[in-house]
């Protein structure tokens, strides 16, 4: 499957943006998707993951209560509604799938099987 997220920028502290992934090649809704996220001298971490139906959502403590994960499946796009901003939350946030569960939300990047090309979020104090 292949992954284009869109909708990252610039942005005041304290504001919104809403991230978008479009999804093409194979069916969507067979797999799990999440969002990471990789700030400058960081490794890359989970932000955010979602079952393959959407029915079943998953959050890092530190978007908890601000952050929001959707799908799509008509549309194959995978969405991400981040309020409340904070500078902290500025990094490259990538889009993610794999059709297995844990590999999404539990054991961290490594070995997931597709990628977006990430896009950037800066939040300015």
């Amino acid at each position: 499957v292949q992954l284009q997220a869109s909708g990252g920028g610039l942005v005041q502290a304290g504001g919104s943006l809403r991230l978008s992934c479009a999804a093409s090649g194979r069916t969507f809704s067979s797999y799990v998707m999440g969002w990471f996220r990789q700030a400058p001298g960081k490794e890359r971490e989970f932000v955010a993951g979602i079952s393959w139906s959407g029915s079943s959502t998953y959050y890092a403590d530190s978007v908890k209560g601000r952050f929001t994960i959707s799908r799509d499946n008509a549309k194959s796009t995978l969405y991400l509604q981040m309020n409340s901003l904070k500078p902290e939350d500025t990094a490259v946030y990538y889009c993610a799938a794999d059709p297995i569960l844990t590999k999404i939300v539990r054991t961290g990047p490594n070995g997931i099987d597709y990628w977006g090309k990430g896009t950037q979020v800066t939040v300015s104090s």
